[in-house]
């Protein structure tokens, strides 16, 4: 059997795409550098990362970009040989305006080197190729109307020239979506004599849900599925499985047809998804030339039959990280920009990640912090850390991140004559200092521990290898979640990524000093 979701974590608007006998998963990164993860698999089943393809200044600029802007929806496809990535790079998106240009980058080889941008349109977002069997390519996005507070105008399609690399022609209007508005996320898909528009509608929280429309030509008119939405929770609050949608569908090379689509598994009934957004797997089958879900719902099963392929599973990765490569990990990313000399090294000390301070986890420019995602309910972080400040401007250590406006922080820093370790939490952009702190005044080498319990999160530290003293009090995990970003806030800032743990050194002083951390260690206590 197919485990729900197959791509844990913060792993949102899943483009799939078939070659040969490989499949390939793309998947949003937002404020994440590098852009896109592309997860690879041999059986839809096992699936683990294998590229981030929008890793240079000149492919993907998001220094200052707000929280959740950056990278969303991608599309992935092939055509002759060549694999075409198009994205937006979102650079505003609060109030009427919306700045969302979109871009297409193509490789040879799905590991890349990935081709500079080229750029499309900035007309609305969730922007996707496909490749007609006439040779034509079309491309596909959602309209922004910012007139009369409408902001989803509907769904827009136009030739994409492959030789002259711009889009060509008239521009097609396809569809304003169902009643379920909020449409946007379309893909376009041939079987038989029909197109297939398939659309994510209801907006990404929990009416989310995936709506289907055909037309026996590119242009239309389309027709709206009889049952749709084909594919969604709405309806089901209680289920585990929510906020279904933003789908793609692919062929397996037995003439099977599956969808990806995001899920989310709140802690509770229709409550905070600490794990962000997540990826999903299901059965299609075709009826008068309509898909539905093969299991006659339209609500996606926890688990589903392995498809008719060979399994082939993937290396896990190791439960900790040494630092003894000159590269990070691939599950790592860093905030908004590229790495640097000027902020980390794997090189300056052999068997270390030295992270040269930067400005603060407040800041969209240039923040030294590296991160994974959080991709389970219950886990135990560690990490060893050798930092000697010397002013209270000095930081260092371990945070569970969601955006510049929420996060939990344990770190290293200085009061008055002593080193010690501090707690600070961010809530709703208040910093809120706990009162307890340890004193680690000549300790070489610290270990930071966060545990993470469903909604609860507990540090601790050790400052002799082995054993561990609990600091401060229980923390609650549940504001680093989209659904608490959105409700507590102000005003409306978007909120679509996920917790991430992160390491990070601020200097904000002078910007230089340093923290190396000897390991990084990430156990699951449960599933």
């Amino acid at each position: 059997m197919i485990q729900n979701p197959i791509l844990k974590g913060f792993n949102p608007d899943p483009s799939i795409c078939r070659v040969g006998d490989d499949y390939y998963i793309a998947t949003s990164t937002f404020e994440w550098f590098p852009g896109v993860q592309i997860h690879h698999s041999k059986d839809l089943k096992n699936w683990k990362v294998i590229a981030h393809p929008l890793n240079r200044l000149s492919q993907l600029d998001m220094k200052g970009v707000p929280d959740s802007c950056g990278v969303w929806a991608p599309c992935l496809s092939y055509k002759n040989g060549i694999f075409y990535l198009v994205y937006t790079n979102v650079k505003s998106f609060d109030g009427v305006w919306k700045d969302t240009p979109n871009y297409v980058v193509t490789a040879q080889d799905i590991l890349g080197d990935w081709s500079d941008p080229v750029y499309l349109t900035s007309a609305g977002f969730d922007g996707s190729f496909f490749h007609d069997e006439d040779g034509k390519t079309w491309y596909t996005n959602m309209l922004v109307d910012h007139r009369k507070g409408k902001f989803f105008g509907g769904i827009e399609l136009q030739e994409y020239d492959t030789e002259q690399q711009k889009l060509v022609g008239e521009i097609f209007y396809l569809t304003s979506g169902t009643d379920l508005g909020c449409t946007e996320g379309p893909h376009l898909y041939k079987r038989n004599d029909y197109y297939y528009l398939i659309l994510a509608e209801g907006g990404t929280e929990y009416g989310h849900a995936e709506t289907v429309m055909r037309s026996k030509k590119i242009s239309g008119p389309y027709e709206s599925h009889p049952e749709n939405p084909i594919l969604t929770a709405r309806n089901t609050p209680e289920y585990e499985l929510q906020k279904a949608g933003h789908a793609s569908f692919i062929e397996t090379q037995n003439g099977d047809w599956y969808v990806t689509f995001l899920v989310s598994r709140p802690l509770t009934e229709q409550g905070r998804c600490i794990l962000g957004r997540e990826t999903a797997i299901e059965e299609i089958i075709w009826k008068d030339d309509w898909p539905y879900l093969k299991s006659g719902s339209s609500l996606p099963r926890l688990e589903i039959p392995s498809p008719d392929l060979k399994e082939v599973f993937v290396e896990e990765n190791p439960e900790r990280e040494n630092f003894d490569s000159d590269k990070l990990p691939i599950d790592f990313q860093t905030l908004r920009i590229p790495q640097s000399e000027e902020w980390i090294s794997l090189t300056e000390r052999p068997g270390f990640l030295r992270l040269k301070g930067k400005e603060s986890l407040t800041s969209t420019h240039t923040q030294a912090l590296v991160a994974r995602r959080l991709q389970h309910f219950n886990v135990q972080i560690t990490t060893s850390v050798y930092f000697e400040p010397t002013k209270f401007q000095h930081l260092a250590g371990l945070v569970l991140y969601y955006n510049t406006g929420h996060y939990h922080y344990f770190h290293v820093t200085k009061n008055k004559n002593e080193k010690i370790l501090s707690i600070v939490s961010c809530c709703n952009y208040t910093i809120i200092e706990q009162k307890e702190i340890a004193v680690v005044t000549g300790i070489e080498e610290v270990l930071l521990r966060a545990e993470v319990n469903r909604d609860e999160l507990q540090f601790s530290f050790s400052n002799n290898k082995k054993d561990f003293a609990v600091i401060g009090e229980k923390l609650d995990m549940s504001i680093l979640s989209d659904d608490y970003v959105r409700d507590e806030s102000e005003r409306y800032r978007p909120a679509f990524t996920g917790c991430l743990i992160g390491l990070c050194c601020q200097d904000l002083a002078t910007n230089s000093v340093h923290a190396d951390f000897e390991w990084f260690e990430y156990r699951i206590l449960d599933c």
